[in-house]
């Protein structure tokens, strides 16, 4: 197939799905245009050494990377990001509607921030068929309002109606979707993977204990955003409760950041420690020098359906999890026996989950590890997501064909 991919962010920002499926697709002999904005994720300014210019396109073989200007100005007010979104929106409809030309099937990776680009793109190629994979439902616009969605959620739900099929990470993200009006015949699950070649079980070296590991208490470790929506005040006072029992160790940085490192700071949680943004390639071994890797979520509706990529990262690891959320993450953790989980923003509940870590000896925390990474490479792995993913490709490439069903697939005309 000639495949075209649509993703505000791709590497060598830390866009890995839709990188490696544009490397796999071609890998397995179809025809890849990429079409991208210059890299600044996540500080909004440009990488040292790219410059934005209007025509941009790297080629290897099967694939083809063109990326576009976009506004970066380092900025995470509101504004500043919906001048990114729209900004991206403009270069793509402008540079989309030649270089989509002719390709059999659209891609789109869906954030919020690709959203407007995709309904520019949907309205200049016509009826080229759409594979559209959500990421994230959620802009910040529906908490604030449920009744009065904003401009980034009534467009998410356009572009979505008008997808030929839509891909979604997590079972309760369908439901979801099929509220906003999307038929149920054209929405299919394929979890997310992460990237095998990184993260895989290792041993902690020296580096990394004397990073993590205080003394020998149980040490928990939350790696990523602190953001709004992670609610990382529940765990801070669930460890606080446990100072002499057990370490939090937050490692990352975020918008609410200050807020957090404040709040441990008022209730005299010493127990509490605070590490910078490490790289991926670092992580593996920080995760073998903890106990437990922490995911938290609020108790939103439309967080239900997000399973957030440190989940994958950490079963593909073989660390067990403490769940602090609700919906298919708490349910994946639970299903896979991977760890222990408890309702969002109960800081009670996550201390007895805290407590109760503490208690299991180091041989049943490893067997959790173990299979959390058996789930993850029956269920999760690149190779599964990706053969979900060209599945769905051919499937609405071939007119008339609904999704799911391959038999109709023409290889003679659809696959080079």
């Amino acid at each position: 197939m000639r495949v075209g991919i649509l993703s505000y962010h791709f590497p060598p920002e830390p866009a890995f799905i839709p990188g490696s499926l544009a490397e796999e697709l071609a890998r397995r002999g179809h025809e890849v245009r990429v079409l991208t904005g210059f890299p600044d994720y996540p500080g909004g300014h440009v990488y040292p050494g790219w410059r934005q210019r209007w025509r941009h396109v790297t080629h290897s073989e099967r694939l083809t990377v063109r990326r576009v200007p976009r506004y970066a100005g380092g900025d995470a007010s509101p504004t500043a990001r919906m001048a990114g979104y729209l900004s991206f929106a403009g270069s793509a409809a402008l540079a989309g509607r030649r270089y989509l030309t002719g390709v059999d099937v659209l891609y789109v990776f869906q954030f919020p921030a690709t959203s407007f680009a995709a309904a520019g793109l949907l309205r200049l190629l016509g009826r080229v068929p759409t594979v559209l994979h959500v990421q994230d439902l959620w802009t910040g616009e529906v908490a604030t309002d449920p009744q009065r969605p904003g401009r980034i959620t009534t467009t998410m739900r356009r572009v979505l109606r008008a997808a030929d099929a839509v891909a979604v990470t997590a079972p309760s993200m369908r439901d979801l979707v099929l509220a906003d009006g999307v038929a149920g015949d054209r929405v299919r699950t394929v979890p997310n993977w992460t990237d095998e070649r990184i993260f895989q079980p290792v041993r902690a070296g020296r580096a990394a204990q004397a990073l993590v590991r205080g003394d020998a208490r149980c040490v928990v470790m939350h790696a990523g955003t602190i953001g709004e929506r992670q609610g990382l005040e529940t765990a801070v006072r669930a460890a606080a409760a446990l100072h002499d029992r057990m370490d939090l160790v937050l490692v990352g940085s975020g918008a609410q950041e200050r807020r957090v490192r404040g709040l441990a700071g008022e209730l005299g949680a010493g127990n509490v420690r605070f590490l910078d943004r490490r790289s991926p390639g670092e992580m593996p071994e920080l995760y073998a020098a903890a106990d437990y890797q922490l995911v938290t979520l609020r108790d939103l509706p439309e967080l239900n359906g997000t399973v957030p990529s440190k989940v994958q990262s950490a079963l593909a690891c073989a660390a067990p999890l403490v769940a602090s959320a609700g919906g298919d993450t708490a349910a994946l953790v639970e299903r896979a026996r991977a760890g222990l989980s408890c309702p969002p923003e109960d800081w009670a509940a996550l201390a007895d989950r805290f407590w109760l870590a503490s208690t299991i000896p180091p041989p049943a925390r490893a067997e959790m590890g173990r299979r959390g990474r058996e789930t993850y490479l029956r269920e999760m792995s690149l190779r599964a997501g990706v053969d979900r993913i060209e599945s769905l490709l051919r499937d609405v490439a071939s007119p008339g064909c609904p999704p799911g069903n391959t038999a109709r697939t023409n290889p003679s005309t659809k696959i080079r």
